[in-house]
């Protein structure tokens, strides 16, 4: 993938799930890859297979909160030091909790609006000057159809994940003719550790289903913003 040679993308919550299938499918593509998450000796695994399979150095694991800026601006100086740019932002880091008003778990209330809505703000505040001086760069953000639909126990995560579409809908409007690019990107249900003890009687997308819509949205021409896209289990 000739397109995607010597670009660079930054991939938060990537030590599993989406953000892992994400980070090995654009190196699969030849970029090179930054992963962030918490969890640092499953980080450090997910890199070394990668880097291994690429037979160089193509990945590079970053342990960040994005709950703390200082944090996402100090991975982001890691990612320039080793790559010398940065082409991708994918805020794909999310919590999924109870969230019934009822029950009052404020404390998950708060920890989902830390990491699924500030956290897209941290990723987005720390690479945006950045692309804007290239005049050139892509923020892709992991939503959720929960960011559609609301049911009886979702509330307060539907709530920030509308948040993170309508930040998408508004950075794209804010960044229209700079060259950086936006795209809002919403699963169903995907097989992750979110979801592993849903109980659902049909086939569930794979992560890769997803990481497949990351890459058509960054394959595309430099003139062609593909805003939105929806992806769906049959």
């Amino acid at each position: 993938m000739e397109f995607l040679q010597e670009k660079t993308a930054i991939i938060t919550g990537a030590s599993s799930g989406i953000g892992q299938a994400i980070a090995e499918k654009l190196a699969e593509k030849d970029a090179y890859v930054v992963l962030l998450a918490r969890r640092e000796k499953k980080l450090a695994e997910i890199v070394t297979s990668i880097n291994e399979k690429a037979g160089k150095t193509r990945a590079l694991a970053v342990k960040a909160d994005v709950t703390n800026v200082t944090e996402m601006e100090r991975a982001f100086q890691q990612a320039m030091d080793q790559f010398g740019a940065v082409d991708f932002l994918v805020n794909n880091a999310g919590i999924a909790a109870n969230s019934s008003f009822i029950d009052g778990e404020v404390t998950e209330w708060g920890n989902m609006i830390d990491v699924n809505v500030k956290g897209v703000l941290h990723g987005i505040h720390t690479v945006l000057p950045h692309m804007l001086d290239r005049s050139s760069g892509h923020i892709i953000n992991v939503a959720s159809v929960s960011g559609f639909e609301v049911t009886k126990r979702s509330g307060v995560y539907s709530a920030t994940k509308f948040a993170v579409r309508a930040l998408s809908m508004g950075l794209e409007k804010e960044l229209a003719r700079t060259g950086v690019r936006v795209t809002n990107i919403s699963p169903g249900m995907v097989d992750t550790d979110l979801s592993s003890r849903a109980n659902v009687d049909r086939k569930i997308l794979q992560p890769e289903d997803i990481a497949e819509a990351v890459i058509y949205a960054v394959m595309q021409p430099d003139y062609v913003n593909v805003n939105e896209i929806t992806v769906r289990p049959v």
